[in-house]
């Protein structure tokens, strides 16, 4: 890959970032609203954290993996590629539909099993988000494969503005409107909080589908029979992937009122389910970066220097990720806090912990691309599984005395064990070159930074403000000066464009 396409990662980067990064910095908005006004000891927002853990699990299982084959056969066959979209879209499109169909049909033994048969209501409203955002997965996608980051930018935000709009009306504006406009207002039930929250979502949802109109007449290509044995013959070993690498996220969300029952566990996954948004800034990160990468690394993968640029971008992409880190911790305790309620500040202490899980998580993703490109898929299911049963494990025998503590350096256990593994065998079967030197450089002067804060910590907020901004300024003028000749060659592009 040529030094243009290397820039051309970090342009789409940035547009892919803005729809994310903004888009979630401003559904932060939602963690206060929603930690404000739903009490710690209703356990409701823990209710919110477990059916949000089931349905991203559910989101990887109904789109199987076809993302990432859809850009392995788009890449492949390009004089083609419509059809491949179309057969991508369609079978999960169906998959999805028999998904609905089935939860509606079974809703009565499926929510009971769930804990919510007073609510089935809350399952099939999840259900049928998640169908729909499986569907819009491809199309997403497909932005993305025809390099059109700013319609993918344009729809995510129009999401997040919508969802957040409905949320401040439903938990803001519409109380206040039973007061004064009560007869308004006779649908509205103050003590349905919780249920609103997925109706919102289930709305904007469905908003977003419309903005695909336009793509949805590609669809007219239908499913190609050959095409489908060939796509489900190489994304079945990603499904496996998906479900164990999704599990390492979320196992610990949905097993955690089993493992410490009562009103107890739905206390303690509300407070560890707040405190685990203000981490997730690195998940933002991350995503950013995928939405980006995949088609970059699909699409060059046939250069003699892509091998070179995995590893540079492995090398830029811990830098960014270790000043994420670097910035929360800096600003956890005494400005980031405020995010969530007084009653959830409890769990902060996990917020290190899940954010050096997440970056572990990002680096097994760039690790992961070995076997991808090589048609090796089934590699993903051994490592993602691998690292499953140890974060299981960790939650089985921890979780029962430390609570969501345990949850946290689950996640840290099993994500390390992917990193390893995956490292030792793709250096045997496709070794890349990565910079192992500057990398661990970047850890250590960041956990030294970040220790130099802990240990410094001056007792005034105004000292400590200003000896945390400072060693992040250290940590980026270092980054900075190390990495000179990339900061040259994009701040070149950009004055070129104009």
């Amino acid at each position: 890959m040529s030094q243009n396409s290397l820039k051309r990662l970090f342009t789409d980067t940035v547009i892919y970032g803005l729809s994310s990064i903004v888009g979630r910095f401003l559904n932060y908005l939602l963690v206060p609203l929603y930690t404000y006004k739903i009490a710690v000891s209703s356990g409701g927002y823990g209710v919110v954290t477990e059916l949000y853990a089931y349905t991203a699990l559910m989101l990887v299982i109904l789109t199987f993996g076809m993302e990432t084959t859809f850009f392995y056969f788009a890449n492949r066959y390009k004089r083609i590629a419509d059809k491949v979209f179309a057969t991508s879209a369609l079978t999960v499109g169906i998959v999805s539909a028999v998904f609905v169909a089935l939860l509606f049909a079974f809703i009565g033994p499926v929510s009971g099993a769930m804990g919510y048969s007073e609510h089935p209501e809350f399952v099939e409203m999840m259900g049928c988000v998640v169908a729909l955002d499986a569907f819009q997965a491809i199309f997403f996608a497909l932005l993305r494969f025809e390099g059109r980051p700013w319609k993918f930018a344009a729809l995510k935000l129009a999401f997040i503005i919508g969802n957040i709009g409905l949320n401040l009306f439903v938990f803001l504006l519409a109380p206040r409107l039973c007061v004064s406009h009560p007869s308004l207002m006779g649908w509205y039930n103050p003590d349905y909080q919780v249920g609103y929250i997925f109706v919102v979502n289930l709305i904007c949802t469905s908003a977003v589908t419309l903005g695909f109109l336009p793509e949805m007449r590609k669809l007219k290509w239908g499913i190609n029979g050959k095409l489908v044995v060939k796509m489900l013959g190489y994304t079945w070993p990603l499904l496996l992937f998906g479900i164990a690498g999704i599990l390492n996220q979320v196992a610990d969300k949905i097993c955690f009122k089993h493992l410490l029952p009562g009103d107890e566990g739905e206390v303690q996954l509300g407070i560890y389910g707040a405190c685990v948004k203000i981490a997730m800034i690195m998940a933002m990160i991350t995503q950013a970066f995928r939405y980006a990468y995949e088609p970059f690394v699909f699409g060059g993968s046939r250069d003699r220097d892509s091998k070179e640029s995995q590893a540079s971008v492995m090398k830029y992409f811990v830098m960014f990720a270790l000043l994420a880190f670097l910035v929360v911790m800096a600003y956890l305790e005494d400005v980031l806090k405020y995010i969530i309620s007084p009653g959830y500040w409890e769990g902060l202490r996990v917020v290190p912990i899940v954010m050096v899980a997440e970056i572990l998580m990002s680096i097994y993703f760039n690790l992961s691309f070995w076997y991808k490109l090589n048609g090796e898929t089934w590699w993903g299911a051994v490592f993602s599984g691998i690292g499953c049963v140890v974060l299981l494990a960790v939650n089985v025998l921890f979780v029962p005395k430390y609570g969501y503590m345990a949850c946290a350096w689950g996640g840290v256990a099993g994500y390390g064990v992917c990193v390893v593994l995956s490292w030792l065998v793709g250096r045997k079967r496709n070794p890349v070159p990565y910079r192992l030197l500057p990398i661990a450089g970047y850890f250590v002067l960041a956990l030294g930074l970040y220790g130099a804060s802990v240990w410094l910590r001056p007792e005034a907020l105004g000292w400590r403000i200003v000896l945390n901004t400072a060693l992040v300024c250290v940590y980026a003028g270092v980054a900075l000066y190390c990495e000179r000749g990339l900061v040259k060659g994009v701040l070149g592009r950009i004055k070129s464009r104009r």
